[in-house]
């Protein structure tokens, strides 16, 4: 497990744009050779996806051989709503990039069989030869995807109630208004992102600082469904200071050792030209 700590949320979604940038390049996607990507929604991803557009915009980057699995959806949220996850990627990134919207799944959280929507998601993913890089966010109580609190940490896609602190913590993407969040989503679940070959946990903000602490300091726990990826064989929590208030000074002191050895990892930046000059 690696955890990188930069200074601020600017530097560390830049961070895990080069991270994600690199990962790409280097797999060297082809028509026959798919690069298979995880993404998040949220506030978080937000800096990281604007990287990643920038990068795609110099010629450094291309999606065109990429397919792309999103963690979540809203049940009932019409498609068009510009709060479904659905808006929020084509807005936030799809369409400023290359993507082939063939390669881009997404959950509907309108299906007219959500089980079976969930388990034709699963085969989807199996299909496209499992997943190289899932990329997560999560909640102040320690979420990812919208795997709440006392979800099994061996859980596939479903269909999940959201509990009440993600209804009010999503509230300020609803006017404030609790009565028009959503109630139920459709979601991976944890054993699902743990079967990607490498995860990317981006967790920023003073706010998500004891989640952190749970998921680096403290043992497995379904109370806290992001603490499972501390068993994933290649998993990178990328944060910034604020979110390592509640970590313990001899811990961030350790991680922050080790920067020169993680830096590496996106120093030097790859591009795609590189490759096709």
């Amino acid at each position: 497990m690696r955890l990188v700590i930069l200074d601020e949320y600017n530097l560390a979604s830049e961070w895990a744009a080069k991270y994600i940038r690199n990962r790409i390049v280097q797999f060297m996607p082809g028509p026959d050779n798919f690069f298979t990507l995880g993404l998040p929604t949220g506030s978080t991803p937000l800096g990281c996806y604007k990287k990643l557009i920038e990068y795609h915009t110099s010629g450094d980057l291309c999606f065109k051989y990429v397919k792309t699995f999103n963690m979540d959806e809203y049940v009932g949220l019409p498609r068009d709503h510009p709060e479904s996850y659905h808006s929020y990627m084509w807005n936030n990134f799809f369409k400023h990039i290359d993507i082939d919207p063939a390669n881009v799944h997404i959950l509907d959280g309108n299906a007219p069989d959500l089980q079976k929507e969930c388990e034709a998601f699963e085969q989807k993913i199996a299909e496209a030869g499992g997943i190289d890089l899932f990329v997560g966010g999560i909640g102040p109580d320690g979420h990812i995807a919208f795997n709440e609190p006392g979800s099994s940490l061996v859980s596939r896609t479903r269909v999940k109630t959201l509990a009440k602190d993600t209804i009010v913590a999503n509230a300020r993407f609803f006017g404030n208004d609790m009565s028009k969040v959503p109630t139920m989503t459709l979601t991976v679940g944890v054993g699902t992102v743990m079967d990607a070959r490498e995860v990317m946990i981006l967790i920023t903000g003073a706010h998500k600082a004891f989640a952190l602490y749970k998921a680096i300091e403290e043992g497995v726990n379904h109370m806290w469904t992001v603490s499972a990826f501390q068993q994933h064989p290649r998993t990178i929590f990328v944060c910034d200071e604020d979110a390592t208030l509640e970590l313990r000074v001899k811990t961030v002191k350790y991680f922050k050792g080790l920067m020169h050895v993680h830096n590496k990892l996106v120093d030097p930046l790859h591009s795609m030209k590189d490759y096709t000059n």
